[in-house]
């Protein structure tokens, strides 16, 4: 029997080195396993040091999920419950607002908006979630919606994209979130989540939000029934967008947990996989400033590590996450900025604050202002 050759990374450090970028068939050989998974991080870590240094990233903020009902069943998904089961919760406006004051307490700037998509509740109580925390605590940068749920507004409301996104931001949405994405060909999509919004609705909610000014976040979920090329069609498709919009931000790799989930026979990706995932992700996306390491769901150690294999974000404090606890991940709710700056140290990088725009943060304890860019500042809008 003869034994394919083991690809070589040599043509790929060359294309790295001179900042060429990769095609489609140079992306997907990363995957291989038998290119070595150091030598490919210490590849991905020269890009990372070359946008960003030797900085590792972070934020104070909190998560809100207003409610876990939804009309979807998405076979990934453990945070979601019916109408009528006892899992099942709404928050009430004054629940809404203590998150908010814990948030503004707790020296947050950013607060995370996302949930299940109720039955019972119409748009404009979507829209109220966010007119109220930007009426109360201004000072909070609310990202919120992802394209699942605008595209649910649009089927409530018969409105089109641009006209929702307009209206949420004026009532003070500041950017939205990466989720949604998952896997965006139809070979895994139409299986894990056939009902949902489409990869079409996706990115077209991401290019109307950036041609509003409206920056927004990048993921893909990972670690489930896909494969090589559609992790890397995933990847090249946002790649695409961003050369055409400029208006992402930030890719996150999610890792998939399948506990209480109609996946749970599949095992959740190793610690190697991630750290491939985040490696193949820094070399792929060239036009991408910022790759984070999501420490909710790579678990601490892993998310430590991915500093050094093309990570250079960490997120923050997520305070409240209950999606992917909900799916078993059995990392901390909480991690203290001390303890977060500790472990970027230990990672021999330097601890620095962001804003959701990444403006680096002057803080005097909870008080805090917003400073100098750090890369991929607002957008100019221009509806």
């Amino acid at each position: 029997m003869i034994r394919a050759a083991t690809p070589s990374l040599e043509p790929v450090r060359a294309k790295v080195e001179a900042g060429v970028r990769l095609d489609a068939a140079e992306a997907e050989m990363l995957w291989d396993e038998r290119i070595d998974l150091h030598e490919l991080g210490a590849l991905a870590n020269r890009v990372r040091e070359r946008k960003n240094g030797n900085r590792g990233f972070y934020n104070i903020n909190t998560h809100l999920n207003p409610t876990n009902v939804c009309v979807y069943r998405c076979t990934f998904c453990a945070f979601r419950a019916d109408l009528r089961d006892p899992r099942g919760y709404v928050m009430g406006d004054e629940q809404i607002l203590a998150r908010g004051q814990e948030a503004v307490d707790a020296g947050s700037t950013e607060m995370h908006i996302v949930g299940g998509l109720h039955h019972q509740k119409d748009y404009d109580w979507y829209l109220n979630i966010i007119r109220l925390l930007h009426d109360h605590y201004p000072c909070l940068h609310l990202k919120a919606w992802t394209p699942v749920e605008i595209n649910w507004f649009q089927h409530l409301t018969k409105r089109s994209v641009r006209e929702i996104l307009v209206e949420l931001r004026d009532a003070g949405l500041g950017s939205l979130p990466g989720g949604g994405a998952e896997i965006f060909h139809p070979e895994v999509r139409d299986r894990i989540c056939e009902h949902k919004a489409d990869t079409a609705a996706w990115f077209d909610v991401h290019r109307t939000a950036h041609s509003l000014g409206l920056r927004s976040n990048a993921t893909m979920l990972y670690g489930h029934i896909e494969n090589a090329f559609h992790r890397t069609d995933h990847l090249l498709r946002l790649r695409q967008l961003q050369d055409e919009t400029g208006g992402f931000q930030t890719f996150i790799p999610l890792a998939f947990h399948p506990d209480n989930t109609r996946l749970s026979h599949i095992h959740k990706p190793t610690a190697a996989m991630s750290l491939r995932t985040m490696a193949v992700s820094r070399l792929v996306l060239d036009n991408f400033d910022h790759v984070k390491a999501y420490w909710i769901m790579l678990g601490i150690g892993t998310a430590q590590a991915a500093l050094a294999y093309g990570a250079d974000d960490l997120d923050g404090t997520v305070r409240h996450e209950l999606i992917y606890h909900d799916a078993g991940a059995t990392t901390p709710e909480v991690l203290s900025v001390e303890h977060i700056q500790r472990l970027i140290r230990e990672a021999g990088r330097e601890p620095v604050e962001r804003d959701t725009l990444y403006h680096a943060v002057e803080r005097d304890g909870t008080a805090w202002r917003s400073g100098a860019a750090l890369q991929g500042g607002p957008l100019a809008a221009h509806d």
